[in-house]
């Protein structure tokens, strides 16, 4: 009796992971869905001479947006795909890219704002030219222009990769403008203004920078790229008493060569990241299952 328990419980548990990929390959409109182990999601999405640089979905799944840029890193576009008949459709160009640089977008959790980097001109006096953050609004079904997103103590400084949480704190890595000295900072939003931004107790022990934070809605854990050597993905995890504990860096699977961009889909179930040496061709968007390492707390 015990044996057929233990058969009967692996063929139910078989079953159910079988289900489960062949549900994502439909959501995802792919033929393969990556276990552990990262594999390529979309390249051919990439221009001829072009490097990808970021790849997320809005909350709804509908959406994919990713950032290309030219080889030397002079001008940056977003492009978006949509769900059409069970397929995706053509690329094209964000409804936010314009004529200067967009990267680093990111939905809040109920996919009614966009927040984005842009090199766009801030018509503000004592606003530095270069990288800050922007937001648009889905009002009545339509977005609407963007709009400069304040952050009071930063704006000499380079300001890139908002992430959103449930609550409205903003993450994001902020630097001086030769990119020198980069972390991740945050940002409470309070009466539809942004407060003057704070690092994040993520560590004593790690000096190196920070970058391209992903916060979850939750706030229960963040993933960010650490500056050393190579970038590398590491995550941590809220202790509930306004710090991070438990930083540790993700699996040599994914950290294996200069990684960044980390994207989470909602059901914490898929990790997005971008991997790529410096100028080579072979820059991709990559995605694999990420639940053990967030299990792994």
């Amino acid at each position: 009796m015990k044996k057929l328990t233990i058969i009967i419980f692996l063929t139910t548990l078989l079953l159910s992971c079988k289900n489960g990929i062949e549900n994502s390959k439909m959501v995802f409109l792919v033929n393969e869905v990556p276990d552990n182990h990262p594999i390529d999601f979309k390249q051919d999405l990439v221009p001829q001479n072009k490097l990808i640089h970021k790849g997320m979905f809005s909350p709804s799944l509908e959406e994919y947006y990713y950032t290309v840029s030219d080889k030397n890193f002079e001008h940056f576009d977003v492009y978006e795909i949509q769900k059409a008949n069970g397929k995706w459709s053509k690329p094209r160009k964000a409804f936010f890219n314009s004529a200067y640089n967009e990267h680093g977008m990111s939905f809040s959790p109920d996919g009614n704002s966009l927040y984005f980097s842009s090199t766009r001109p801030v018509e503000i006096e004592g606003i530095a030219p270069t990288w800050h953050i922007w937001k648009s609004e889905k009002i009545n079904g339509k977005w609407n222009e963007p709009e400069f997103v304040d952050i009071p103590n930063l704006r000499k400084k380079l300001v890139s990769h908002p992430s959103v949480t449930n609550s409205g704190i903003i993450y994001f890595h902020s630097s001086n403008l030769d990119y020198s000295e980069m972390d991740i900072y945050y940002s409470k939003q309070v009466n539809g203004k942004f407060k003057g931004a704070e690092k994040p107790k993520i560590s004593e022990n790690h000096s190196t920078g920070k970058a391209t934070p992903y916060i979850s809605p939750k706030e229960d854990y963040l993933i960010f790229a650490s500056i050393g050597g190579q970038l590398e993905l590491m995550i941590s995890f809220n202790d509930g008493n306004g710090g991070w504990k438990n930083m540790r860096k993700l699996s040599d699977e994914i950290n294996y060569y200069g990684q960044g961009n980390p994207y989470v889909t909602p059901d914490n179930k898929f990790l997005f990241f971008t991997t790529g040496r410096h100028l080579a061709d072979s820059w991709s968007v990559k995605w694999v299952n990420i639940e053990s390492e967030l299990s792994n707390n």
